[in-house]
């Protein structure tokens, strides 16, 4: 197979598959123990998984979103 015929190339799959990571990442960062009906755990609202975390998938998600828009050199042609 020539290596045009791919819609992606090496780059692009490089940065899809870190932007996964990334956004894996971020929802590890936001897992953790819950509330009960008998006892409330303030955790829920810690600064890491109610601010950090959604951050951290975002950027995951705008590199997912680049990946698939960048464009391969070899492909301009």
């Amino acid at each position: 197979m020539d290596k045009r015929d791919f819609a992606f190339g090496k780059f692009n799959f490089i940065l899809l598959a870190v932007g996964m990571l990334v956004v894996i990442i971020g929802f590890i960062l936001m897992s953790g123990p819950g509330s009960t009906e008998s006892s409330f755990n303030a955790d829920i609202f810690s600064p890491m998984r109610v601010k950090v975390a959604p951050v951290v998938c975002f950027v995951g998600f705008v590199s997912i979103i680049y990946a698939i828009i960048h464009k391969p050199k070899d492909a301009e042609e």
